[in-house]
């Protein structure tokens, strides 16, 4: 085996954020591309002497990327590259293996909930060695490297053969290729009541679980077919494939339609839940009842301790500033903290470090706790499931007796997919100009208390973030929030957040579109969305 200097011409992609480089995949594939980031990757964290973890959701190029990502790394000088075999790992199982075997970070290859396939789209992320995903200092060195490549370096070898188990030697690097479920499985067994679990699905409980053709499907056949005695065909859409089944992997009610279809039918099962394309997002559903993200972050806050890795209690909880306030009232008669972020996963990795939070989670479908540095989806569900095990009630009778204890706060967001980039800038940018005065203004029947443009000042480390978003409060509690959001690969998506607080248990059964239309109607007026877009109504509805 040789170690190649290739040359080659600066190939500057997308800023990669701490949701790494999404592209579509024949990008990647194009010639020098990957190699040029992976280039950049390394010599920004550095490589030599270091051990690294390597895995990705399977989605079409993850093999390929794999070999290439390991060659490099063989010729930069790593000692070892945990991979996980098939070159699969859900991106909480990376985290996890991060952090358990203290590695010097992790290549993760995923696009995340993004359709797969040769026609769609491919990512590359770096996690730092606490498990999480590198920061914007890190990133923004990344990309000016990558715009000041003229080299490459690469073994010349063979494919390592990671479907089989156990170690190989590429050019003197250390190649362990371990089971990708089975070190997250026991993490999972020892932060929930398996016991408990498994008397509730030997009871008669009944479950669906839709891995969506993605990566958490080994997890969840795993964990709860085989651990948790759920019956099998529990879990559907288990294998994971290149292009998803042609499923577009995103849990939510749009794109996980047959299982929204299968809980509100007449044999509905009493729990249903999916998962993403890399695993850490997850939608969940009762029978005949949709739980909100929001919603669930704030009844997993409420009844984490029922839990065995959570019986001490919470230290605190944090949520995206997009997400509902449902999450701060639990913590404020739990008696602690709790921290409004902007969006994106560094920020709670601070706090989770610090030991400020406990258990954190995003509208987006995103939750998690301090047991990795990314949200987890599995995990969530697999919480999910101890409560209702211990508390032996339903997901309806669960969020009624929540929604009496804390109010209820109606939410929704509406995507606005592919706008054309600048006029999705000009909005925004017209919409700032006018925060200054909308204070006092009425719409709707609702006066605006306050607007602005989000800002955070990071209680750890200090540092400033600012345009995160904007916020329109109105009196009682109601707000919309917009920002742009960066996660597909084309265009710009508009996101629309609505937020409606009606103290009570509230109605159970009431549409959340029409308890919040005065407040849809409103943003629409405000931010001008037709004139400016062309778009009257969104793309997705969650």
């Amino acid at each position: 085996m040789t170690i190649r200097t290739i040359q080659t011409a600066a190939i500057p992609g997308q800023k990669p954020g701490t949701s790494g480089l999404r592209k579509k995949t024949a990008v990647f594939m194009g010639h020098h591309y990957l190699e040029n980031f992976i280039q950049a990757i390394f010599d920004s964290v550095g490589a030599k002497g270091k051990t690294f973890v390597l895995g990705g959701d399977g989605r079409y190029f993850n093999a390929e990327a794999a070999q290439v990502i390991l060659r490099m790394a063989a010729a930069n000088g790593a000692a070892r590259v945990i991979v996980g075999q098939g070159a699969l790992l859900s991106t909480p199982a990376a985290s996890h293996l991060i952090r358990r075997h203290q590695t010097d970070g992790g290549i993760i290859m995923s696009a995340s909930h993004n359709p797969g396939g040769p026609t769609e789209d491919f990512g590359v992320k770096f996690n730092m060695p606490n498990g999480g995903p590198a920061p914007e200092a890190v990133t923004e060195d990344m990309y000016i490297r990558t715009t000041q490549m003229t080299q490459y370096q690469i073994v010349d070898a063979q494919d390592v053969p990671l479907d089989k188990l156990g170690l190989d030697d590429l050019a003197g690097m250390v190649v362990e290729v371990v089971d990708p479920v089975a070190d997250y499985a026991v993490l999972m067994e020892q932060l929930f009541d398996f016991a408990a679990i498994r008397a509730m699905f030997a009871g008669g409980f009944r479950m669906r679980m839709d891995s969506m053709c993605a990566i958490t499907g080994p997890y969840a056949v795993e964990i709860l077919e085989k651990r948790l005695g759920a019956p099998a065909g529990t879990v559907i859409n288990g294998t994971p494939l290149p292009d998803f089944g042609g499923l577009h992997p995103d849990p939510n009610p749009t794109w996980a339609k047959p299982l929204m279809d299968e809980m509100f039918s007449q044999s509905a099962p009493d729990f249903g839940a999916a998962s993403d394309g890399d695993g850490d997002r997850n939608m969940v559903v009762g029978r005949g009842i949709y739980v909100s993200p929001s919603d669930s972050l704030a009844v997993l806050a409420a009844n984490a301790h029922l839990a065995p890795g959570y019986r001490g209690g919470l230290k605190g909880v944090a949520r995206s500033m997009p997400t509902s306030a449902a999450v701060d009232r639990v913590a404020k008669a739990l008696g602690i903290g709790h921290y409004e972020t902007p969006t994106g996963w560094k920020f709670f990795g601070n706090l989770l470090d610090a030991g400020l939070a406990t258990l954190c989670g995003e509208e987006s479908f995103g939750t998690g706790s301090d047991h990795v540095r990314e949200k987890d989806g599995l995990w969530a569900i697999l919480l999910w499931l101890n409560i209702l095990a211990v508390r032996k009630q339903s997901v309806a009778e669960i969020l009624a007796e929540h929604f009496a204890k804390f109010g209820r706060n109606y939410y929704s967001r509406h995507d606005f997919d592919a706008i054309e980039t600048a006029k999705a800038d000009a909005m925004m940018a017209a919409l700032r100009g006018r925060l200054a005065d909308l204070p006092g203004t009425r719409l709707e029947g609702m006066e605006i208390v306050a607007a602005d443009d989000f800002s955070y000042a990071d209680p750890v480390d200090g540092s400033i973030s600012t345009a995160q978003g904007v916020r329109v409060m109105f009196k009682g509690g109601s707000r919309f929030v917009m920002r742009l959001s960066g996660t597909g690969t084309e265009g710009a998506t508009l996101r629309l957040y609505l937020e409606r607080f009606v103290a009570g248990p509230g109605d159970l059964d009431h549409d959340p579109q029409d308890a919040l239309a005065p407040i849809i109607r409103a943003a629409h007026v405000l931010a001008g969305i037709e004139a400016f877009t062309g778009r009257l109504r969104p793309d997705v509805v969650t």
